[in-house]
């Protein structure tokens, strides 16, 4: 599909962009934290994507690739955009799993450990939630990591690392508060 899209079947290139997206969306917005400067930032990805693709490396991983552009695109948003808004992360997964609808007080418990978890990740450095969010969020290896922050794999390695063990501090944090008060 990439070598049609590489030689202007724009269908090919549509379903590429169908295929990715939601993922492309969700990198943007983790480094922007608004849902229409995300948006907007996906679709410059693409569209410069779309300009580089005769660079694009034959037998090279597309996903990372793209969501390296898409990054940068939205990294470009944020340092142009005069204000920066904090919107929480969509962590939710799709209820329609096929499981059993989880009763109203799982979904209540569930959302307060998600809003939780995202305020422990927002307090965080922005490489720190940039990180988690590429791992956690997007779910990518570690090696698409290294592509998409353009750093070595050990890097992002150890990056991860430190950024979890400052969660978890966060997190144990906020339990002893809830716990003392």
């Amino acid at each position: 599909m990439i070598e049609a899209a590489r030689g202007g079947d724009v269908s090919a290139y549509e379903e590429l962009v169908r295929r990715y997206q939601d993922l492309a969306y969700r990198t943007a917005f983790l480094v922007v934290r608004d849902a229409e400067e995300a948006r907007d930032a996906a679709q410059e990805g693409f569209l410069s994507a779309h300009r580089a693709l005769g660079r694009f490396r034959v037998g090279a991983d597309f996903r990372p690739w793209l969501l390296r552009i898409v990054a940068n695109a939205a990294r470009n948003r944020r340092r142009s955009a005069t204000r920066r808004a904090a919107l929480a992360l969509r962590a939710g997964r799709d209820p329609a799993s096929g499981d059993a609808a989880p009763s109203p007080e799982a979904a209540l418990l569930a959302a307060e450990q998600r809003a939780t978890l995202m305020a422990a990740i927002n307090s965080l450095r922005e490489d720190d939630q940039l990180v988690i969010g590429l791992r956690w969020f997007a779910e990518l290896g570690e090696a698409e990591m290294a592509e998409v922050l353009g750093r070595p794999r050990g890097t992002v390695k150890s990056r991860l690392s430190r950024a979890m063990a400052r969660l978890r501090e966060v997190l144990e944090r906020l339990e002893e508060d809830l716990s003392d008060g």
